[in-house]
């Protein structure tokens, strides 16, 4: 019996190394949790592909995205807003008919995170293992495998976008409270996608 395992999967550097992490042992299907707001899950699609990964999508409740964005909106940050959505996201994934389930969640992660306790739960629960490839690696050693294994494309998030849920949050942000409120929840930093592995 094979061991198959679904890996929230943004087309990013964290998730596309998580993959490479599991590969050795799990029949890794990458699957990008969206609201259907955009079309930014296609970044994560194409990498995939790049990758030589199988990949499948899955439609979020959209209620679970106008919750995160008001929190957000009245926090004036991101965190808690991006944590249930992250949440929401693994308990769709492990639903699915999968022997795991993992994300790209590293050591040093503030936000999503998953606790023990979480874990725990999301197993008993769904009857699926949950793994963290990344959890004991921190930004540093993240960047230097991520610089040695894939052709990766860095830059603003307005520019780079793939398929996390920051962008589709971004969207629904901008149209429920205007362009300012994205500026003012969201902080500046770099986004990555990646285009493929290197030679």
């Amino acid at each position: 019996m094979g061991l198959d395992l679904a890996l929230l999967y943004s087309g990013g550097k964290d998730s596309s190394l998580a993959a490479l992490f599991l590969d050795s042992f799990y029949d890794v299907t990458l699957v990008t949790a969206h609201f259907d707001v955009t079309d930014d899950w296609r970044h994560a699609r194409d990498a995939a592909e790049r990758l030589g990964y199988d990949f499948e999508t899955v439609v979020l409740d959209r209620e679970v995205a106008t919750d995160a964005v008001d929190r957000m909106h009245d926090d004036g940050y991101p965190r808690h807003g991006i944590q249930r959505v992250h949440e929401h996201a693994l308990e769709s994934v492990a639903a699915l008919d999968f022997t795991a389930v993992a994300d790209g969640t590293r050591r040093d992660d503030r936000v999503p995170s998953v606790s023990r306790a979480q874990a725990q739960s999301l197993e008993d629960r769904h009857g699926v293992d949950y793994l963290a490839p990344l959890s004991g690696f921190g930004r540093g050693a993240v960047d230097r495998l991520v610089e040695s294994s894939f052709e990766v494309e860095v830059g603003p998030s307005e520019e780079v976008a793939k398929a996390d849920y920051e962008s589709e949050l971004r969207a629904l942000l901008a149209e429920q409270y205007g362009d300012h409120a994205v500026d003012v929840v969201f902080p500046d930093h770099e986004q990555t996608r990646v285009h493929g592995l290197r030679d």
